[in-house]
């Protein structure tokens, strides 16, 4: 990526030799050229809020930034990326988004998520650390920034206008001041889920902004819940890209014997888990990890992986996450162990599955989804 500054080598994490997708876009360099050569004063606690894979963290690294992110696999990027800029990892605070924020931002840098949740959350979370004299300044694809979105910023932090669109980016400028009327914060957010769907009926279901489907059960994990595994004894169940954690819990409350361990690479989404996994007052043992997949799981320790795979990453579609999730899972599962997938009928997981596992059995289908499991031999 060609900065005002520097040329940098930047990679998304896990690297992948075969990737195409970049570690950044035209909004990151849009927002850097706009900072050079507006010559804004980059002083004081500079704060980069949604940096995907570390690239504005990288190249304003001279300016020992904040960096909040909800991405696990964002913070390895970052790690890696200063590395290979020659930068020491501490010039760089790392924070999650459930992390406290700091106490006072003198320029507040903003790549827009894909949630608008996770957008609102994160404003509402550092409002009371802006002044009047912060610099605010958004960034996104033109495609990502939506009346809402520029709703957003001046209703929690001040008047919000934007910039032209260049390469398709366009940049965001908000004006603080103080602003009562920016109402409760609505998260995280909490709602009972319907009959019909065996031990989980009934129960509550606690959601932190930016998670999938936050405010209501989708319809793919609603398919699941109706399909998943009878009970078969005291075993290892990894919930792999929990979500809010509704899966693993489904299965703790159907198999009290049994550890479950809930895993994800987004912050939100563990903190969900475990706020879900204890508002029902569920029995047996639970652990919940912040991760990239299964890495860290020792292999041959796993009965059970039940996986609802992810088919985007930010705004591009790729199955890349999905190949991983599974490679995974068949290097932790025991001989015997299974892996129950839920997915889109057109996505063709039980082609990857016959290639990795050896065998894909259907479990379950409608018209928009289908229930698939491989046996490690």
């Amino acid at each position: 990526m060609t900065t005002p500054w520097a040329e940098l080598e930047l990679s998304r994490f896990p690297e992948d030799p075969r990737e195409r997708l970049r570690a950044w876009d035209a909004s990151d360099e849009y927002l850097l050229r706009h900072l050079a050569e507006q010559d804004v004063p980059l002083s004081g606690t500079v704060v980069v809020v949604g940096d995907r894979w570390g690239a504005l963290a990288t190249a304003l690294a001279a300016h020992r930034p904040v960096q909040i992110t909800d991405s696990y696999l964002t913070q390895e990027a970052t790690r890696a990326n200063l590395a290979r800029a020659g930068v020491e990892t501490g010039a760089v605070q790392l924070l999650t988004t459930q992390d406290p924020p700091p106490g006072r931002v003198d320029v507040l840098l903003v790549r827009v998520p894909k949630s608008l949740a996770l957008l609102e959350d994160q404003l509402l979370r550092l409002a009371p650390a802006v002044h009047k004299g912060t610099v605010v300044v958004g960034t996104g694809m033109v495609k990502e920034i939506h009346t809402s979105t520029l709703r957003l910023f001046e209703r929690i932090l001040g008047p919000t206008r934007t910039s032209l669109a260049e390469k398709k980016a366009r940049l965001i400028f908000c004006t603080p001041e103080p602003s009562p009327q920016r109402g409760a914060h609505p998260w995280p957010y909490s709602y009972e889920l319907p009959d019909g769907l065996g031990p989980v009926s009934g129960r509550t279901v606690v959601n932190h902004a930016g998670v999938f489907c936050a405010d209501r059960l989708d319809i793919g994990t609603r398919f699941f819940l109706q399909h998943l595994p009878g009970s078969s004894g005291g075993q290892r169940v990894v919930d792999l890209g929990c979500g809010n954690g509704v899966v693993g819990t489904a299965m703790a409350l159907a198999e009290p014997e049994a550890e479950v361990l809930f895993v994800d690479e987004s912050f939100q989404a563990v903190a969900s888990a475990e706020a879900t996994f204890k508002a029902n007052g569920v029995p047996g043992h639970a652990e919940f990890r912040v991760g990239d997949g299964l890495a860290g799981v020792p292999t041959d320790s796993v009965d059970l992986v039940l996986n609802n795979p992810p088919f985007h990453s930010h705004q591009a579609t790729t199955d890349s996450t999905a190949s991983r999730m599974f490679t995974g899972a068949r290097r932790a599962l025991r001989p015997g162990g299974e892996l129950w997938v839920i997915g889109n009928r057109h996505l063709g997981y039980h082609l990857k599955l016959r290639r990795l596992f050896g065998n894909s059995e259907l479990v379950a289908s409608d018209p928009k989804f289908v229930v698939l499991k491989a046996v490690k031999k």
